[in-house]
Protein backbone atom coordinates (compact mmCIF):
# COMPACT_ATOMS: atom_id res chain seq x y z
CA UNK A 1 0.00 0.00 0.00
CA UNK A 2 1.54 3.23 -1.03
CA UNK A 3 2.27 5.94 1.63
CA UNK A 4 0.58 9.45 0.87
CA UNK A 5 2.92 11.98 2.72
CA UNK A 6 1.06 15.40 2.90
CA UNK A 7 3.48 18.47 3.27
CA UNK A 8 3.83 19.93 7.03
CA UNK A 9 2.28 23.21 7.26
CA UNK A 10 4.47 26.04 8.06
CA UNK A 11 4.71 30.00 7.38
CA UNK A 12 6.93 29.10 4.05
CA UNK A 13 4.17 27.00 2.68
CA UNK A 14 1.86 29.57 3.45
CA UNK A 15 3.96 32.03 1.71
CA UNK A 16 3.87 29.84 -1.00
CA UNK A 17 0.42 29.87 -0.91
CA UNK A 18 0.21 33.48 -1.31
CA UNK A 19 2.35 33.28 -4.24
CA UNK A 20 0.36 30.84 -6.39
CA UNK A 21 -2.76 32.92 -5.61
CA UNK A 22 -1.85 36.10 -6.30
CA UNK A 23 -0.28 35.10 -9.70
CA UNK A 24 -3.33 33.45 -10.01
CA UNK A 25 -5.14 36.85 -10.03
CA UNK A 26 -2.77 38.15 -12.35
CA UNK A 27 -2.89 35.75 -14.83
CA UNK A 28 -6.34 35.95 -14.91
CA UNK A 29 -6.28 39.59 -14.96
CA UNK A 30 -3.64 39.88 -18.46
CA UNK A 31 -6.18 37.65 -20.01
CA UNK A 32 -9.16 39.39 -19.98
CA UNK A 33 -9.02 42.50 -22.31
CA UNK A 34 -12.52 43.28 -22.35
CA UNK A 35 -12.12 43.44 -18.35
CA UNK A 36 -9.51 45.77 -18.47
CA UNK A 37 -10.85 48.14 -20.72
CA UNK A 38 -14.34 48.33 -19.44
CA UNK A 39 -12.96 49.05 -15.71
CA UNK A 40 -11.02 52.45 -17.21
CA UNK A 41 -13.97 53.35 -19.27
CA UNK A 42 -16.18 54.63 -16.38
CA UNK A 43 -13.64 56.66 -14.96
CA UNK A 44 -12.10 58.04 -17.98
CA UNK A 45 -15.24 59.05 -18.99
CA UNK A 46 -16.06 60.83 -15.46
CA UNK A 47 -12.73 62.34 -15.52
CA UNK A 48 -12.84 64.02 -19.54
CA UNK A 49 -16.56 64.19 -20.25
CA UNK A 50 -18.38 64.66 -16.72
CA UNK A 51 -15.34 66.94 -15.55
CA UNK A 52 -14.84 69.30 -18.79
CA UNK A 53 -18.99 69.81 -18.42
CA UNK A 54 -18.89 70.52 -14.78
CA UNK A 55 -15.80 72.65 -15.40
CA UNK A 56 -17.24 75.21 -17.60
CA UNK A 57 -19.85 75.81 -14.92
CA UNK A 58 -17.31 76.68 -11.86
CA UNK A 59 -14.27 78.18 -13.13
CA UNK A 60 -15.31 81.15 -12.69
CA UNK A 61 -15.53 80.13 -8.77
CA UNK A 62 -12.27 78.52 -8.77
CA UNK A 63 -9.54 80.68 -11.04
CA UNK A 64 -6.60 79.44 -11.61
CA UNK A 65 -7.11 75.20 -11.54
CA UNK A 66 -9.26 73.11 -14.11
CA UNK A 67 -12.16 71.24 -12.32
CA UNK A 68 -10.12 67.92 -13.89
CA UNK A 69 -7.43 68.42 -11.53
CA UNK A 70 -10.02 68.38 -8.80
CA UNK A 71 -11.57 65.43 -9.65
CA UNK A 72 -8.50 63.21 -11.08
CA UNK A 73 -7.79 61.73 -7.52
CA UNK A 74 -11.38 60.71 -7.12
CA UNK A 75 -10.89 58.65 -10.46
CA UNK A 76 -8.18 56.94 -9.30
CA UNK A 77 -9.85 55.92 -6.30
CA UNK A 78 -12.89 55.21 -8.26
CA UNK A 79 -10.80 52.87 -10.86
CA UNK A 80 -8.77 50.63 -7.79
CA UNK A 81 -12.20 50.55 -6.17
CA UNK A 82 -13.80 48.99 -8.70
CA UNK A 83 -11.24 46.78 -10.17
CA UNK A 84 -10.07 45.97 -6.70
CA UNK A 85 -14.12 44.60 -5.97
CA UNK A 86 -14.53 42.56 -9.35
CA UNK A 87 -11.29 40.50 -8.64
CA UNK A 88 -12.57 39.78 -5.02
CA UNK A 89 -16.12 38.91 -7.31
CA UNK A 90 -13.86 36.42 -8.80
CA UNK A 91 -14.46 34.24 -5.82
CA UNK A 92 -17.56 33.61 -6.30
CA UNK A 93 -17.22 32.14 -9.73
CA UNK A 94 -14.93 30.01 -8.55
CA UNK A 95 -17.15 28.54 -6.04
CA UNK A 96 -19.99 28.01 -8.98
CA UNK A 97 -17.41 25.79 -10.76
CA UNK A 98 -15.50 24.30 -8.13
CA UNK A 99 -11.97 25.23 -7.69
CA UNK A 100 -12.76 27.10 -4.78
CA UNK A 101 -13.90 23.47 -2.88
CA UNK A 102 -10.61 22.41 -4.63
CA UNK A 103 -8.54 25.44 -2.57
CA UNK A 104 -10.10 25.26 0.46
CA UNK A 105 -8.96 21.21 0.38
CA UNK A 106 -5.58 22.03 -0.35
CA UNK A 107 -3.35 21.75 3.24
CA UNK A 108 -2.70 25.47 3.48
CA UNK A 109 -3.97 27.88 5.38
CA UNK A 110 -7.48 29.10 4.93
CA UNK A 111 -6.03 32.93 5.99
CA UNK A 112 -2.60 32.28 3.21
CA UNK A 113 -5.90 31.81 0.40
CA UNK A 114 -7.65 34.96 1.97
CA UNK A 115 -4.06 37.34 2.16
CA UNK A 116 -3.07 36.23 -1.53
CA UNK A 117 -7.16 36.95 -3.02
CA UNK A 118 -6.42 40.21 -1.02
CA UNK A 119 -2.87 40.96 -2.41
CA UNK A 120 -3.95 39.98 -5.89
CA UNK A 121 -6.45 42.23 -5.82
CA UNK A 122 -4.66 45.00 -4.75
CA UNK A 123 -2.05 44.76 -7.23
CA UNK A 124 -4.33 43.98 -10.19
CA UNK A 125 -5.92 47.53 -9.08
CA UNK A 126 -2.63 49.67 -9.28
CA UNK A 127 -1.55 48.26 -12.22
CA UNK A 128 -5.52 49.54 -14.00
CA UNK A 129 -4.61 52.34 -12.08
CA UNK A 130 -0.77 53.58 -13.30
CA UNK A 131 -2.84 53.86 -16.44
CA UNK A 132 -4.72 57.05 -15.06
CA UNK A 133 -1.42 58.18 -13.27
CA UNK A 134 0.26 58.15 -16.84
CA UNK A 135 -2.88 60.59 -17.56
CA UNK A 136 -1.86 62.81 -15.12
CA UNK A 137 -0.09 65.67 -17.73
CA UNK A 138 -3.35 65.45 -19.71
CA UNK A 139 -5.38 67.26 -16.82
CA UNK A 140 -2.61 70.10 -15.27
CA UNK A 141 -1.35 67.44 -12.45
CA UNK A 142 2.59 67.20 -12.90
CA UNK A 143 4.78 64.15 -13.05
CA UNK A 144 6.17 64.52 -10.39
CA UNK A 145 8.21 61.15 -9.11
CA UNK A 146 7.53 61.87 -5.52
CA UNK A 147 4.37 62.46 -6.25
CA UNK A 148 3.54 59.29 -8.36
CA UNK A 149 4.83 57.57 -5.48
CA UNK A 150 2.75 58.63 -3.14
CA UNK A 151 -0.25 57.97 -5.06
CA UNK A 152 0.65 54.27 -5.78
CA UNK A 153 1.49 54.00 -2.10
CA UNK A 154 -2.06 55.06 -1.29
CA UNK A 155 -4.02 53.59 -4.06
CA UNK A 156 -2.70 49.98 -2.94
CA UNK A 157 -3.64 50.95 0.54
CA UNK A 158 -7.27 51.59 -0.84
CA UNK A 159 -7.37 48.52 -3.36
CA UNK A 160 -6.10 46.17 -0.29
CA UNK A 161 -9.04 47.74 1.79
CA UNK A 162 -11.92 47.43 -1.05
CA UNK A 163 -10.61 43.74 -2.13
CA UNK A 164 -10.89 42.33 1.97
CA UNK A 165 -14.15 44.43 1.86
CA UNK A 166 -15.43 42.54 -1.60
CA UNK A 167 -14.07 38.99 -0.03
CA UNK A 168 -15.90 39.36 3.00
CA UNK A 169 -18.96 39.79 0.77
CA UNK A 170 -17.95 37.32 -1.42
CA UNK A 171 -17.48 34.27 1.54
CA UNK A 172 -21.03 33.28 1.16
CA UNK A 173 -22.56 34.60 -1.87
CA UNK A 174 -23.47 31.68 -4.10
CA UNK A 175 -24.05 33.35 -7.78
CA UNK A 176 -22.66 36.22 -9.44
CA UNK A 177 -25.69 38.26 -9.50
CA UNK A 178 -26.18 38.55 -5.56
CA UNK A 179 -22.77 39.93 -4.90
CA UNK A 180 -22.55 42.39 -8.09
CA UNK A 181 -26.06 43.59 -7.02
CA UNK A 182 -25.26 44.26 -3.41
CA UNK A 183 -21.92 45.34 -4.42
CA UNK A 184 -23.25 48.19 -6.83
CA UNK A 185 -25.41 49.17 -3.81
CA UNK A 186 -22.66 49.15 -1.01
CA UNK A 187 -19.72 50.78 -3.38
CA UNK A 188 -22.13 53.65 -5.13
CA UNK A 189 -23.36 55.39 -2.19
CA UNK A 190 -19.92 54.99 -0.45
CA UNK A 191 -17.98 56.45 -3.71
CA UNK A 192 -20.24 59.50 -4.04
CA UNK A 193 -20.42 60.09 -0.18
CA UNK A 194 -16.12 59.97 -0.17
CA UNK A 195 -15.85 63.41 -1.93
CA UNK A 196 -14.25 62.28 -5.25
CA UNK A 197 -16.94 64.24 -7.29
CA UNK A 198 -17.42 67.35 -5.08
CA UNK A 199 -15.70 69.79 -2.92
CA UNK A 200 -16.31 68.58 0.85
CA UNK A 201 -15.72 72.53 1.97
CA UNK A 202 -19.58 74.17 2.59
CA UNK A 203 -21.67 70.94 3.21
CA UNK A 204 -24.78 70.69 4.54
CA UNK A 205 -24.36 69.42 8.06
CA UNK A 206 -26.23 66.13 7.35
CA UNK A 207 -24.03 65.62 3.98
CA UNK A 208 -20.82 66.44 6.41
CA UNK A 209 -21.32 63.93 8.71
CA UNK A 210 -22.49 60.98 5.78
CA UNK A 211 -18.95 62.10 4.22
CA UNK A 212 -16.94 62.06 7.42
CA UNK A 213 -18.64 58.27 8.59
CA UNK A 214 -17.85 56.64 4.86
CA UNK A 215 -14.40 54.81 5.00
CA UNK A 216 -13.88 56.08 1.34
CA UNK A 217 -13.21 59.42 2.26
CA UNK A 218 -10.50 58.55 4.34
CA UNK A 219 -8.79 56.58 0.95
CA UNK A 220 -9.92 59.87 -1.69
CA UNK A 221 -8.52 62.84 0.64
CA UNK A 222 -4.82 61.17 0.76
CA UNK A 223 -4.62 61.26 -2.56
CA UNK A 224 -6.15 65.14 -2.82
CA UNK A 225 -3.71 66.39 -0.68
CA UNK A 226 -0.81 64.76 -2.22
CA UNK A 227 -1.56 66.00 -5.62
CA UNK A 228 -2.67 69.55 -4.49
CA UNK A 229 0.82 69.73 -2.09
CA UNK A 230 2.00 69.89 -5.94
CA UNK A 231 0.06 72.52 -7.88
CA UNK A 232 0.57 75.86 -7.23
CA UNK A 233 -2.91 77.52 -6.92
CA UNK A 234 -4.55 80.27 -4.81
CA UNK A 235 -4.80 79.72 -0.81
CA UNK A 236 -8.94 80.76 -0.98
CA UNK A 237 -9.46 78.19 -3.98
CA UNK A 238 -7.08 75.41 -2.05
CA UNK A 239 -9.23 76.24 1.12
CA UNK A 240 -12.52 75.21 -1.05
CA UNK A 241 -11.17 72.77 -3.42
CA UNK A 242 -9.00 70.93 -0.71
CA UNK A 243 -10.36 71.56 2.96
CA UNK A 244 -9.30 68.00 4.09
CA UNK A 245 -11.62 65.94 6.62
CA UNK A 246 -12.91 67.93 9.96
CA UNK A 247 -13.70 66.19 13.01
CA UNK A 248 -15.71 68.92 15.11
CA UNK A 249 -13.68 71.56 13.77
CA UNK A 250 -10.07 69.59 13.86
CA UNK A 251 -8.52 68.92 10.79
CA UNK A 252 -7.67 64.66 10.36
CA UNK A 253 -4.28 64.84 9.47
CA UNK A 254 -3.20 62.55 6.45
CA UNK A 255 -1.10 60.24 8.53
CA UNK A 256 -4.63 59.46 10.61
CA UNK A 257 -6.38 59.20 7.47
CA UNK A 258 -4.41 56.50 6.20
CA UNK A 259 -3.87 54.53 9.33
CA UNK A 260 -7.24 54.45 9.78
CA UNK A 261 -7.81 52.83 6.05
CA UNK A 262 -4.82 50.44 7.08
CA UNK A 263 -7.15 50.05 10.51
CA UNK A 264 -10.27 49.22 8.48
CA UNK A 265 -8.44 47.43 5.83
CA UNK A 266 -6.83 44.72 8.64
CA UNK A 267 -10.34 44.24 10.17
CA UNK A 268 -11.86 43.18 7.25
CA UNK A 269 -8.98 41.03 6.30
CA UNK A 270 -9.88 39.50 10.06
CA UNK A 271 -13.29 38.86 9.04
CA UNK A 272 -12.69 37.64 5.74
CA UNK A 273 -10.39 34.91 6.80
CA UNK A 274 -12.92 33.78 9.66
CA UNK A 275 -15.75 33.67 7.22
CA UNK A 276 -13.29 31.11 4.63
CA UNK A 277 -12.81 28.81 8.13
CA UNK A 278 -16.48 28.51 8.07
CA UNK A 279 -16.77 28.34 4.32
CA UNK A 280 -17.56 24.46 3.32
Amino acid sequence: MANVRIPARGTGHDLRAIKVVLHREMLRFLSDRTRMLSMLIQPVLWLFVMGTGLGTLVSGSIPGVDFRTFMYPGMISMTVIMTAMFSAGSIVWDREFGFLREMLVAPVSRGAIVVGKCLGGAVVACGQGLIILAMAGLVGVPYSPGLMLTLLGEMFLAAFTITAFGVTLAARMRNMQTFFGLMQMAIMPMMFLSGAMFPLANLPSWLHVLTTVNPLTYAVDPMRQAVFAHLDIPPQVNAVLNPGVEWFGWQVPVGVELGLVALVGAALLGIAVAQFKRAD
